[in-house]
């Protein structure tokens, strides 16, 4: 059993250190060091490697199908559950960076639940998605399937802020 919570706890360290990294090699282009950037864009593979390594021996990656019914599930308890509890808290305590950071999440995580579930339907007809674009929105994370608005209709960002998905 001890092994089985190792494998989560890896899963979950491994994860939010690739995040962070990814965070970092930003920082590190934006400040003007393009190899230490790289340095960090190369450990954030590594980690990522190690991540699914856990995932799949846990036995948590599966069929397309299960997968996204997995998808829409964790996205579902985001925007239903999660995030509006986590947004009245951080309203109570006036910390409106939190609560705007929050609210963006929500609503693209709705976006990530409607995508999936149109992949969903695809697939139950035998069908991938159609071919397209897909692109995100590089300030809240929104995403598009070929159609890309003059703005983004969860933060405002502008269409160059969106990005293509390669």
């Amino acid at each position: 059993m001890a092994t089985s919570e190792n494998l989560k706890e890896a899963f979950a360290g491994e994860s939010q250190a690739n995040r962070k990294y990814l965070a970092f090699a930003k920082a590190a282009e934006q400040e003007g060091y393009p190899q230490i950037a790289r340095l960090f864009l190369a450990a954030a593979e590594g980690e990522t490697i190690h991540a699914h390594s856990h995932l799949r021996v846990m036995g948590l990656v599966k069929t397309t199908k299960a997968n996204l019914e997995t998808a829409m599930q964790g996205e579902g308890l985001e925007f239903k559950q999660m995030y509006p509890k986590f947004i009245a808290e951080a309203d109570r305590e006036g910390h409106k960076a939190a609560s705007a950071s929050f609210k963006n999440a929500m609503a693209v995580e709705q976006v990530h639940y409607s995508l999936y579930n149109t992949a969903l339907e695809s697939l139950k007809h035998g069908k991938d998605l159609h071919e397209g674009d897909f692109f995100v929105c590089s300030v809240c994370g929104n995403a598009f399937f070929n159609d890309v608005p003059d703005k983004c209709p969860v933060c405002g960002a502008p269409r160059e802020k969106i990005n293509k998905i390669v």
